[in-house]
C-alpha cells in the first residue's frame, strides 16, 4: 500500500508539474505558475522528504497552502451551472481556472496524511 501511494503522489506531482509547464504562453502564466507549483512542492516534499513535512514548520506552511488554495477556490469558484461539461467549460477561461484551482487544492490535500503522521511510517 506505501508503494502505491508513493507512486500516486509521484503520478500526481508529475500531473501539476505538467500544468506548470503550459502555463508559458499564459498571460498571467505567474500566478498560475505559482498556483500549481504549490501542489507539485507538497507532491516532492510528501514523497522525497516528508520528514520536512512533519516537521512544526512544514505542517504550518502546508496548512497555509491549503488555506490560499482553499480561499483561490472560493474566489474562482464557477458562477455557470453545470460548469463540468465540457460545453460550458470549454469556451469560458474564467470557469477553466476555477477547475484548475480545484484540481489544485485536490492534489495538494494528499500531502496532509504525510505531514500529520507519526515519523516514519509513510
Amino acid at each position: 500500500m506505501k508503494i502505491f501511494l508513493i507512486f500516486v503522489r509521484i503520478a500526481l506531482g508529475s500531473l501539476m508539474l505538467l500544468f506548470v509547464a503550459v502555463q508559458y504562453n499564459d498571460p498571467d502564466r505567474l500566478w498560475w505558475m505559482s498556483i500549481y507549483g504549490i501542489a507539485v512542492l507538497a507532491m516532492l516534499f510528501s514523497v522525497w522528504r516528508p520528514h520536512w513535512l512533519q516537521s512544526t514548520a512544514g505542517k504550518w506552511l502546508l496548512m497555509l497552502a491549503i488555506a490560499a488554495l482553499a480561499v483561490a477556490v472560493w474566489w474562482y469558484w464557477p458562477s455557470k451551472p453545470n460548469f463540468w461539461r465540457e460545453e460550458v467549460y470549454w469556451p469560458d477561461k474564467t470557469i477553466r481556472d476555477g477547475m484548475g484551482v480545484m484540481i489544485a487544492l485536490a492534489v495538494t490535500l494528499f500531502a496532509v496524511p504525510v505531514a500529520w503522521a507519526r515519523k516514519n511510517t509513510l
